[in-house]
This record gives structure tokens, sequence and C-alpha cells, in this order.
């Protein structure tokens, strides 16, 4: 049966209409992103067999252009549609971030960083760099590393952080294996980094580690 025969309160749009998108299941949104099913079967069956196929909605979305291109159904369009729409959803996070009147702690970014950082393959270490009043000047990535880990340089951080006149920082590195408990090695990077930029008066309110669950802050652990 076509979608369009379905009664209406149970059709995707619709339903997102009537009860908005957090009320859809995974495979409703994305049967609204394919917009169209394949021969024998419609666009909620199709997003289904994508889900089983790739393992849910996450490795999809983050599948490279080869694997996802080799889905049923998908191809080339949908996955340069696809990286629109989530590089959109970055820079709405971020708009967001910087709309904010200041940042009193790491918690309230921690949706930017984990758009930005949870689902690289390979370490990256990043910062937010904020102002006297402790709003977003920017967010850049500093050093990026293999899976195993990162070489990050305090004289390099310190430089970047003058450059634009920061006077706080929240740091932020992910965890590709998935798990954010940070390491020793972690820890001590941070310590060292902390003394660094206190030299020049700029204090780090926040380390995040970004993983696969809930992120690691180590000013909440009181490790700052």
């Amino acid at each position: 049966m076509s979608i369009r025969d379905w009664p209406a309160a149970e059709r995707p749009r619709e339903k997102l209409l009537d009860r908005g998108a957090a009320a859809l299941s995974d495979a409703e949104l994305l049967a609204i992103f394919l917009r169209t099913g394949v021969t024998g079967q419609s666009a909620v069956d199709l997003a289904r067999q994508l889900l089983s196929d790739f393992g849910g909605l996450r490795p999809l979305l983050n599948a490279d252009r080869s694997r996802f291109c080799h889905g049923r159904g998908l191809g080339d369009a949908k996955f340069v549609q696809l990286q629109a729409v989530l590089e959109m959803a970055r820079r709405h996070l971020a708009s967001e971030l910087k709309d904010q009147a200041g940042i009193t702690d790491a918690r309230s970014a921690f949706a930017y960083l984990q758009a930005q950082l949870a689902d690289r393959p390979h370490e990256v270490f990043c910062a937010l760099f904020l102002d006297t009043r402790h709003r977003v000047i920017t967010f850049e990535e500093l050093f990026r590393g293999t899976i195993d880990g990162a070489s990050v340089y305090p004289r390099e951080v310190v430089k970047t952080a003058l450059q634009h006149n920061a006077a706080a920082v929240i740091l932020a590195h992910n965890h590709p294996s998935g798990i954010a408990e940070p390491s020793q090695a972690d820890r001590h990077l941070t310590n060292r980094l902390r003394d660094a930029l206190a030299l020049v008066d700029i204090r780090v309110l926040d380390h995040v580690v970004i993983g696969q669950g809930e992120p690691v802050s180590f000013a909440e652990r009181g490790w700052l």
C-alpha cells in the first residue's frame, strides 16, 4: 500500500505537521528525507531496510560517500542533500552558541561540540575562544592526530588564543573509540595548557572530552 493510501494520522509528513518532528520514529524521519520509495517498497519500508542495513540512523548519517551511495534508493544526489542538511544543523548550533549572552559552563556548548566532534574517525583537538564576557569569538580545530592520539603543543594554543584576543577558552577533543573517559595523558595535557595560558592571563574554563555518550567535563569533575 502506498503511503498516500494510509490514514492521514499515520503518514509521516502529516504526523510531523500535527505532532512535531520529535513524535516521529527514525524510519519516519528518514522516509521524509527519502521522499519516495522504490519498486515494491514505500518510503517508510525502504527507510526501515536502510536503518537495518546500516545499523541505525547514526551510522547511516555518518557513512562516507561510497558506503552511503551503495544503499538501496540512495546515490550522489541524496548524499549531497544529506551533507547539506547536516552542515546546516551544525551552523545552526554555532549560531545559537554565538547568540548567547555568555557561556557560564561548557554544558551549554555540549550540543555544538558533539555535533562537531562525535563522529570523527581520528582524534581532533579544538578550542572555543571566548571574550571577557565569555561570549564565543570563534571555534577552531587546532590539532589533528591518528586514532591513537593527537600531538598538542601548548605554545601553539597560546599563540592562537592571543591572535583571537581571547580572555578564556573551552578546550575539547574527541575519543574515536567512543569512550569519553579522560586518560591520564589528557589530564596532564590539560594542566600544561592551563598553566601556559595562565601566564598570558587567559583562563581555561573547561576541557570537554567527546565520545559516543555523555561528554565528560573536567570542570564538573573538579579537575580545573
